[in-house]
């Protein structure tokens, strides 16, 4: 009975430990990944900016090819966007808010079945006879329990990151 009480008193310890904790971990983070692509702006900026071309290169589309897509709003630019449903990859939406052609892509991420939001930006600067592209998220997640995943955020999202600008690239690079 004296082993029961003891291991009790320890995973109740824990717990107050991991809630205190999480409080105290500050909710916002940011993941931003950067490549040069040896293609013009103007070559990038198009798989960019139209939704449909995001399925390319984006590694949550290459993970579940079976995503199903509802593209909304303009083809392209301000205003595009996209939902989703995924066994693998969840629910969520993008939304294009600021587009200026050749140089920056804003948007709007939602993940209800997370009630997360966050926003993003693919920045795309001329480099040579290439173009830097700069792709950033960030948010605040709020919710006290998913603050234990702030300090994991980078190495959760930017692998997926390194990755889509990885096939980016290789998509704007071929003749």
């Amino acid at each position: 009975m004296k082993v029961v009480k003891w291991i009790l008193i320890v995973v109740g310890g824990l717990v107050v430990l991991l809630v205190a904790a999480a409080f105290m971990i500050n909710p916002a983070y940011k993941v931003e990944r950067t490549t040069v692509i040896n293609a013009p702006p103007e070559k990038v900026y198009a798989l960019v900016a139209v939704p449909a071309e995001w399925k390319r290169w984006s590694e949550w589309n290459r993970r579940d090819p079976n995503m199903k897509i509802t593209y909304m709003g303009p083809p392209s630019g301000t205003g595009a966007g996209w939902a989703w449903e995924s066994k693998s990859e969840g629910t969520g939406s993008m939304t294009f808010t600021k587009a200026e052609p050749l140089k920056n892509l804003a948007y709007a991420l939602k993940f209800p079945d997370m009630g997360m939001q966050s926003t993003g930006n693919i920045a795309l600067v001329p480099a040579g006879t290439g173009t830097k592209v700069s792709w950033s998220n960030e948010g605040n997640v709020g919710n006290p329990a998913m603050r234990l995943f702030v300090p994991f955020m980078d190495s959760m999202v930017g692998p997926d990151f390194e990755k889509g600008l990885a096939n980016l690239k290789a998509l704007a690079e071929k003749p």
